[in-house]
């Protein structure tokens, strides 16, 4: 028996905690959501991996480094979310990988793109209602614009402590759009007008791609200068997009890098998810405040499109305006889907790509004024 106990304290087991478990449904649940419902898979599986390794008693993954040995391993991985690298990188995957010609060829999406962070004034009041600091509050908030690195870049600079529910909730609700949006898109809308069909776009050139890349970046840096990692890199992105000089480069920043800082992004974000921290009553505060900012960003953009109709020659498909929101191009696929329920006959994808791409800009930019505001 001695023999035995010996042999227990030799391993892990004694040290692990009733929170740790109780933290294990949760991770089951993103594995779930990840590999049976495909719901953002590319993000939250490594969430899920990252979580299960923070609620096991694990060495040599988390510690700092002490006199006579080196840190754990995503103490050094996690610098990237903590020196605010992982996010612009990500960005600039984005940028490679965004055709902006729908928001250019049809500049009237841009309203669009900015009614949909509507949710996110909405759900920065209700948090601080509840009483949550207005760093807090702001970081909660941006969730309604549901671009998960955005919400890390700024959640790392006002509320560090609320990271890792934040990201989660950012991530599972970008993964949820064909959940979330459908009966809202629905409810707000007539048959007629889910059936209004668009004209086609036009052609758009690349000289007027590039202006736009330089006309976006020198306005949004000078409006607001906190963001330029983000507006910098994604408009760096789409350059290498749209140059046509640079193939190597902008399939290196669709594919290997985007592909890599994901897998280090997601399981520094995973890590950061210990039942200490998220088993709190303000954790599920924040998912449902998360689902508040996410419907409203959603009913923002398509009432936005039906009040432009009002005055409009040319109707705009009330639907695209849910695509407003930043989750690239899930929620204009959405738009497109429920546009075909309507007339199987009827293309919204690029129509709806225009407000889903002013999104991720206006998003950005709603960032940057938070951290003029509250830094």
């Amino acid at each position: 028996m001695e023999t035995l106990t010996n042999l227990l304290e030799l391993t892990a087991i004694p040290r692990l905690t009733w929170d740790m478990v109780a933290m294990w449904p949760v991770v089951a649940v993103l594995v779930y959501l990840a590999v049976w419902r495909n719901f953002e898979p590319l993000l939250l599986l490594p969430i899920a991996f990252g979580a299960l390794l923070a609620n096991l008693p694990t060495e040599g993954m988390v510690n700092p480094p002490a006199d006579d040995a080196a840190g754990g391993l995503y103490h050094y991985i996690s610098q990237g979310i903590h020196l605010e690298l992982f996010p612009p990188i990500i960005f600039l995957g984005v940028g490679a990988l965004t055709d902006f010609a729908p928001v250019i060829a049809n500049p009237r999406t841009l309203l669009l793109g900015a009614a949909a962070q509507a949710g996110v004034l909405v759900t920065y009041l209700g948090a601080l209602a509840l009483g949550f600091t207005p760093g807090q509050a702001a970081s909660i908030g941006i969730i309604g614009g549901a671009d998960g690195p955005t919400s890390i870049f700024l959640t790392n600079k006002l509320a560090p402590e609320l990271l890792a529910a934040v990201a989660v909730a950012a991530y599972s609700y970008m993964a949820l759009v064909p959940l979330i949006q459908p009966p809202i898109m629905r409810a707000l809308t007539t048959p007629a007008e889910r059936r209004i069909r668009m004209r086609s776009l036009r052609p758009v050139s690349r000289l007027e791609k590039l202006v736009f890349i330089a006309v976006v970046t020198v306005v949004c840096v000078l409006l607001v200068p906190a963001v330029s990692p983000l507006i910098g890199m994604l408009m760096l992105g789409n350059l290498l997009r749209e140059s046509g000089v640079t193939e190597r480069l902008s399939k290196a920043a669709q594919n290997e890098v985007i592909n890599i800082v994901t897998i280090l992004l997601g399981t520094s974000v995973g890590i950061t998810m210990t039942g200490e921290r998220f088993l709190r009553a303000e954790t599920l505060m924040i998912l449902g405040l998360g689902v508040v900012a996410f419907a409203a960003s959603t009913a923002a953009g398509v009432l936005m499109a039906k009040l432009m109709n009002l005055a409009a020659r040319e109707k705009i498909n009330p639907l695209i305006g849910a695509a407003g929101v930043s989750a690239v191009p899930m929620a204009a696929r959405v738009a497109q889907t429920e546009g075909q329920r309507a007339d199987p006959q009827n293309f919204l994808l690029m129509h709806a790509m225009g407000p889903n791409v002013a999104g991720v800009i206006g998003t950005a930019v709603i960032a940057g004024y938070f951290l003029a505001l509250l830094r």
